[in-house]
């Protein structure tokens, strides 16, 4: 029965027995101390100072506490809404500043002004975080990686969003909240389901290259710094005469690949759960900056006409015998942020943010990304997120016609004319801003793609990429997970993987029976 009554609890404050309270992680608030002498007097969000911020005013010792204890109210009322939404997908993160420069010349392939010349740098946020992962997940959790980049340049915002593989599970994006649904708990349950995860990727066979990539050795990064980064999604860049090419970004960590084994990410996972984050902190905090070496794969539109593979499937790779990898620069990570909340929870990324010289491709997926990304910002943090310093694009004045909105925090441009056209010297259009022009044809049909080509590349994977040992290790890992579906949704993944290659199929089949 509910009495009313306030049942006391016990808060258990968890570190993990194996950290040490002197690495610069444990130490921030040491250090914070140190380099802040005085704290300066309390005062409210209105900037009004409070004189006793520990005790609320109150009619008498015991009385009741009065409705004009507004500094009460106000720090009640700003607690009841710390938290934003969870992002639905890459919802814990690790987040971090530095700088993107350039060493090689691709001006030949772009008029991107991130590009415009060797030695140019670009002031850089990177957030590193985990697809299906919610908010309290351990780092070492069994998870595609994401790993975005926002670049602030003098002509606004491009934002790489991407992950720690070249490819995904997906190449239609009307398919991306059923796979996602299918990826977290289950309504009735709350709980991770097997038949859920393996019933979806069992008759959705494109997923096949993805998940062996996700069930291989390289499924559990150590950590953030030791893994690649990719856009993952085909672009264009187009140069100053106007001249396409497809391309491909990827980043190349310096650090060398390293990754955990499961029997170590669940140790990681049980005794500290934010080792990623930790990691990451503790490297820049210490100088030993991350870096990573951006390069790009060119496909010219001849090419990609005569190409074996559809060049805008997002479930397939490029081979790089056929499109080199070509060096552009780098990425170096040297700022921790100075919080957490402000800099790494409200950054938002959306792939619509891209520069003149940058464009998106006919990548199906890449075109569903264009407004997802913005619209769950927009949900998540308000229609002026881009308002938020993190966020903002300080390198240039915004400058158009969208005005006020919860969360308006600048001048919201003053006085300028916020109608066009207008005679009252508003801004104006920038020709040379224009997308390159493109042909487009076909009949507007519901275009089905689940048959196309799913299992070439998975197969080129199998042989041509894992050694014996590590073929091995991808069959454990997904008979660990795939033993806990039901009987008929095993038989179907180890027939899907029986296309990839027959061994492949055996060798679950087998480990299958083994674990029965």
């Amino acid at each position: 029965m509910d009495t009313g009554w306030i049942v006391p609890c016990l808060i258990v404050v968890f570190i993990p027995s194996d950290i040490s309270t002197t690495d610069p992680a444990s130490n921030q608030l040491v250090d914070y101390k140190n380099y802040h002498h005085g704290g300066g007097r309390v005062v409210t969000g209105y900037g009004v100072p409070v004189d006793d911020i520990t005790s609320t005013l109150t009619v008498g010792y015991h009385g009741p506490v009065v409705m004009q204890d507004v500094v009460f109210l106000d720090t009640l009322a700003h607690f009841d809404r710390e938290r934003i939404p969870e992002r639905v997908v890459h919802a814990k993160g690790a987040g971090a500043f530095g700088y993107f420069e350039v060493t090689h010349d691709i001006t030949q392939h772009t008029k991107a002004v991130v590009f415009s010349h060797i030695g140019k740098k670009t002031p850089i946020a990177v957030r590193f975080s985990f697809v299906t992962g919610e908010t309290g997940s351990a780092d070492t959790i069994r998870d595609p990686r994401g790993f975005s980049i926002k670049f602030y340049t003098e002509d606004g915002i491009w934002d790489l969003v991407g992950n720690n593989t070249p490819i995904f599970f997906l190449r239609d994006p009307i398919l991306f909240p059923l796979f996602i649904h299918s990826q977290k708990r289950n309504p009735a349950t709350n709980l991770r389901d097997a038949n859920m995860f393996w019933d979806f990727i069992s008759l959705r066979p494109e997923t096949t290259h993805q998940t062996m990539i996700t069930f291989s050795d390289r499924g559990i990064p150590d950590g953030y710094r030791y893994m690649h980064g990719f856009g993952s999604h085909t672009f264009k860049m187009v140069n100053n005469r106007h001249e396409a090419v497809y391309v491909k970004f990827h980043y190349k960590t310096d650090q060398g690949i390293r990754n955990l084994s499961p029997e170590r990410a669940a140790i990681i996972g049980g005794t500290d759960p934010d080792y990623a984050i930790r990691d990451l902190y503790n490297a820049i905090a210490r100088g030993d900056f991350p870096t990573w070496s951006f390069y790009i794969q060119v496909m010219t539109f001849e090419e990609a006409e005569h190409f074996k593979w559809n060049p805008f499937d997002l479930t397939k790779v490029w081979p790089q015998e056929d499109f080199p990898l070509i060096p552009v620069g780098k990425i170096v990570l040297n700022q921790n942020p100075s919080n957490y909340f402000a800099e790494v929870e409200q950054i938002g990324f959306s792939p619509a943010h891209m520069i003149p010289g940058i464009e998106p491709s006919p990548d199906k997926m890449l075109h569903g990304r264009l407004f997802t990304y913005s619209d769950t910002q927009r949900y998540r943090l308000g229609p002026n997120y881009l308002q938020f310093p993190v966020n903002n694009p300080f390198r240039t004045k915004i400058t158009n016609f969208q005005r006020d909105g919860p969360q308006t925090f600048t001048d919201n441009q003053g006085g300028a004319p916020n109608y066009f056209p207008n005679s009252f010297n508003g801004p104006k259009n920038d020709p040379s801003a224009a997308i390159s022009r493109f042909n487009v044809t076909g009949d507007v049909a519901r275009y089905n793609s689940a048959d196309e080509d799913n299992f070439s590349q998975p197969t080129l994977f199998w042989r041509n990429v894992l050694k014996p040992d590590e073929r091995d290790r991808l069959v454990q890992n997904i008979v660990n997970s795939l033993r806990n579906a039901t009987d008929f949704i095993q038989a179907r993944t180890v027939k899907m993987f029986n296309q990839v290659a027959a061994e492949f199929g055996h060798k679950l089949s087998e480990g299958l029976r083994r674990q029965a």
